[in-house]
């Protein structure tokens, strides 16, 4: 997947952001709790490794803190450092729908056009959809589920960026899911998975 219309991102701008080397792919990750990342569904398979506190990802940084996967959910071998190159971003507080044009971000190490792939965390900018406009273009919709990207231009997370959060006034509202390589982007609703996330983190 791709950062389409993206930007290379602040060096640590986005300091909660994981990189997950996935046995023969990668995805993105976000740290919500020391101890804990979450993802895509679909990238929580296999022999994991996190890698926090990147930007350049094959680059050897001081920055860098490495760890391994005790579980599905993403349970850190070793607790996080926290940081100011190593932060947790913060979980929706209310199971409520965003308005329709919240600004966005969203960010990620992968594919920066179909053909041009990039080592260093690119973000960009994207608003909300509405349910009835998203609907016009997934009519698969669910409540688990929200669109985003630009009304105006090119500008979506695809594939590469899968994990990856959505933040939305610094709270993580959605993770980079799928779409069709043009807007709107689909990501799993995280509102909708707390009750889950709150159980597994308590174990």
């Amino acid at each position: 997947s791709w950062i389409v219309g993206g930007h290379e991102a602040q060096p640590h701008s986005h300091p909660y952001m994981a990189y997950l080397k996935v046995e023969r792919h990668t995805c993105g990750g976000f740290l919500v709790h020391p101890a804990w990342v979450l993802t895509a569904a679909h990238c929580a398979l296999g022999n994991i490794t996190v890698i926090l506190g990147a930007h350049n990802i094959h680059a050897v940084e001081a920055t860098q803190q490495v760890r391994g996967v005790l579980t599905l959910a993403l349970q850190l071998t070793a607790k996080a450092t926290l940081s100011r190159y190593v932060k947790t971003v913060a979980l929706p507080k209310t199971s409520r729908d965003l308005p329709a044009g919240t600004v966005c971000s969203v960010a990620g190490w992968g594919l920066i056009d179909k053909d041009q792939s990039t080592d260093r965390l690119f973000e960009t900018k994207v608003s909300i959809y509405s349910r009835r406009k998203c609907a016009h273009f997934y009519p698969e919709l669910t409540n688990g589920m929200i669109c985003a990207g630009s009304f105006h231009e090119l500008k979506d997370s695809s594939q590469g960026d899968s994990g990856g959060p959505l933040v939305c006034n610094k709270v993580a509202e959605g993770i980079v899911s799928f779409g069709h390589n043009f807007p709107p982007g689909v990501y799993a609703r995280v509102a909708n998975y707390l009750p889950w996330i709150r159980k597994i983190m308590r174990k």
